[in-house]
């Protein structure tokens, strides 16, 4: 008895220190970026400067993300900069925000517009936050935060209570849709098609092989889509478009940031390799390819 009791003990004390010994699992968490909401011509600087609620709005959403460790990038500080190194000009002011977003270095931007609704019976706050994927535009999480009515006239102390509503629900939706892209890759279209004057079509045998056009796309997709991930939205003899391919968040072999641009490349690469002349254009997450 006693050396079963012996055994059993030195058994649980292996698994004991096996399970000290296998390394913690840790969750990568995005680089995020809070901005204001503007309207389409309104001028973000101005939109600042002129109203104090919306800039305590935006800390107090940078705040909840600090508060949870995440990496904030100042929208603020970058606005300052930009302003004060003259980068925008009377004539680009429109892509200001854009400009800032893409060069930012964040992963997520998180974008904040803000509501002060007045009345008799007490004034409120409503705050609508939406979450955006940089790389490709695509939405991750969205969400409303109201403050409830208050006898006040402290609109900031509103803000924060609008935005404590509603912030644990949006960062766990955001985190578990950033943790799915670490996993699975980000998901961007790829449509191919044909200058009007081309001598191809997918119906075209080209490469060493003599393969179809559209065969050698889905083979080479079918080898670079991250974790061979794919899918086929339809193919003509003049079209093919691949509605879901997933790349990866990291460049696997630099661990780099990894984005369409550069998957874009990838495909150009291969086209010249098959003696094909191409244009390649990026908006958003889609890559449009246009064989000449």
């Amino acid at each position: 008895m006693k050396r079963i009791l012996f055994l059993l003990l030195l058994l649980m004390g292996s698994l004991y220190l096996s399970a000290q010994n296998q390394p913690a699992v840790q969750t990568v968490q995005p680089k995020i970026m809070v901005i204001p909401y503007t309207k389409q011509g309104e001028d973000i600087r101005t939109v600042l400067e002129n109203d104090v609620n919306k800039r305590i709005a935006l800390t107090r959403i940078k705040e909840a993300f600090d508060s949870r460790g995440f990496t904030t990038v100042d929208f603020t500080a970058r606005l300052k900069v930009a302003n004060d190194n003259a980068i925008f000009t009377s004539d680009n002011q429109t892509d200001l925000k854009s400009l800032i977003i893409q060069n930012s270095g964040a992963d997520i931007y998180v974008e904040a517009e803000t509501n002060v609704l007045l009345s008799e019976t007490g004034n409120s706050v409503k705050i609508i936050v939406t979450g955006y994927e940089i790389s490709t535009g695509n939405s991750l999480a969205n969400t409303v935060g109201e403050s409830g009515k208050f006898y006040t006239d402290d609109i900031g102390k509103l803000a924060s209570k609008a935005i404590e509503s509603c912030a644990e629900g949006f960062l766990n939706t955001m985190q578990a849709k950033f943790t799915d892209i670490v996993e699975n890759g980000r998901s961007v279209i790829v449509n191919f098609g044909f200058d009007l004057g081309s001598a191809y079509l997918m119906s075209s045998e080209v490469g060493n092989q003599g393969l179809l056009l559209s065969d050698e796309l889905e083979l080479w997709m079918e080898e670079h889509a991250y974790k061979n991930n794919y899918h086929i939205q339809g193919t003509t003899d003049t079209q093919m478009i691949f509605d879901d391919v997933r790349i990866p968040l990291k460049d696997p072999n630099t661990g780099n940031n990894y984005n369409p641009n550069k998957f874009a490349l990838e495909i150009f690469k291969f086209m010249r390799g098959l003696g094909l002349q191409i244009s390649r254009d990026i908006k958003g997450n889609t890559i449009y390819i246009t064989i000449k």
